[in-house]
């Protein structure tokens, strides 16, 4: 024992770092626990919502659960590999990925595949090609501001190509019509390219046009007209609000304080539209009251701070962009799914990340989610410079000179040339 810890002893520092460093992965272990966290109840709750609508098509009760399971092993599989794939080597797949999911969202429109009234997937609803545009935006404008970092102010080299980015991925979703995939890729939009170090002057007026051509939508599109009608309706007397929203606050009411235990609830029975996917707030916050809704809440919130503190702690300008991105758009979805279901914002049609059923969600959250850990992997192996490593939550890319366009990384940036 003696002779073994005299070896050890004089192995230089280097090569002694070097053998736990090559025995374990370094995932984050606070996102780790926090992504287990919302599998878990999303597996509950999705058993819970579903098992009677699955023994009414004659399939064993778990049929959805089982369903379930496998994308969740599908996506966790795929972010193992991709929290283990060097983020900066994304840059040569950019053009292929970008191909391959205008190509889908194309096809959504030249198929039809019509499922429950809409026509979003293909696969007769297996594949919902809105969900993984929502992650490729989220990487090729990272990569795109981060080229064009010293230009991003230019009307003509950084606000036009912009626009012309989302306008195309958000025209051929509003086709299917997605009203709320349109609307995340636009806020994606917005929140990357303010971050990346754009005018403030420039971001209002991608804005004031962003209503003007969403009034313009809701104008020629009845769905959008009934939803916003609703929603209206809604803030003028909660009783005149859409079916869905009732049926919400209904369970949401039934629930109090405890709620009325896991599995007992009944207006998933009675009324309550797709309780596992859409729907499925209302039956956690039925089930297990205020204080189980709270807990989701606190997951999502927790999710939020510490991807923005991966974020902040990345290691250059575009591994913030990816981080920062990734956590906006999963926060944001959560927050929109949450909303619809008490009337705080016009009905969408949104899953709950990693917890409401769906194959296409859960695979694109969970790629999001390795691309992330990817982030927080390589931040470890090469740290931010001194004036960058902070504890805090915030992302502040515009930091540093305090220029109106994003200041220059102090360290060597490996990505983007």
């Amino acid at each position: 024992m003696g002779q073994q810890t005299l070896v050890n002893s004089q192995l230089p520092v280097s090569a002694a770092a070097k053998v736990p460093h090559s025995l374990r992965l370094k995932f984050d272990v606070p996102l780790l626990l926090i992504v287990i966290a919302l599998l878990v109840v999303g597996m509950l709750f999705v058993f819970s919502a579903s098992w009677q609508y699955a023994s009414l098509r004659d399939e064993p009760s778990t049929y959805l659960l089982g369903r379930q399971i496998v994308f969740a092993a599908i996506g966790s599989a795929i972010a193992i590999a991709l929290s283990l794939f060097d983020y900066h080597r994304y840059q040569r797949l950019l053009i292929p990925m970008v191909v391959i999911i205008l190509a889908a969202l194309a096809a959504v429109l030249i198929v039809k595949d019509e499922v429950n009234g809409n026509v979003r997937s293909l696969a007769s609803g297996s594949i919902q090609p809105s969900e993984f545009s929502k992650l490729a935006i989220i990487i090729y404008l990272s990569f795109w501001l981060f080229a064009k970092r010293d230009v991003i102010n230019n009307i003509s080299f950084g606000l036009l190509p912009l626009t012309l980015i989302l306008g195309i991925f958000m025209g051929l979703i509003l086709g299917e019509p997605d009203i709320s995939a349109a609307a995340t890729i636009f806020v994606l939009g917005g929140a990357l390219f303010f971050m990346a170090g754009g005018e403030f002057r420039q971001i209002v007026l991608v804005m004031v046009a962003a209503v003007l051509v969403g009034l313009a939508i809701v104008a020629v599109s009845h769905t959008g007209q009934q939803r916003m009608s609703d929603f209206f309706n809604g803030l003028q007397d909660p009783e005149k609000s859409s079916d869905h929203v009732l049926r919400s606050i209904e369970a949401i009411v039934r629930g109090g304080i405890f709620g009325v235990g896991i599995g007992r609830g009944v207006t998933k029975f009675t009324g309550l539209p797709v309780p596992w996917t859409d729907s499925i707030f209302a039956v956690i916050t039925e089930e297990t009251g205020f204080v189980g809704a709270l807990v989701v809440i606190g997951l999502y919130i927790f999710f939020l701070w510490r991807g923005l503190l991966i974020a902040r702690k990345a290691p250059d300008t575009l591994g913030r962009l990816l981080a920062s991105g990734i956590t906006i758009w999963i926060t944001f979805e959560a927050i929109i799914n949450m909303g619809q279901m008490v009337n705080l914002v016009p009905f969408a049609g949104n899953a709950l990340p990693l917890i409401s059923y769906g194959g296409s969600s859960m695979v694109s959250v969970m790629a999001a989610i390795g691309i992330l850990m990817n982030v927080a992997r390589s931040s470890e192996k090469k740290p931010a410079a001194p004036g960058e490593r902070s504890y805090s939550a915030v992302v502040d890319l515009r930091r540093g000179d305090r220029r109106r366009r994003v200041s220059r990384s102090r360290g060597p940036e490996n990505a983007g040339k």
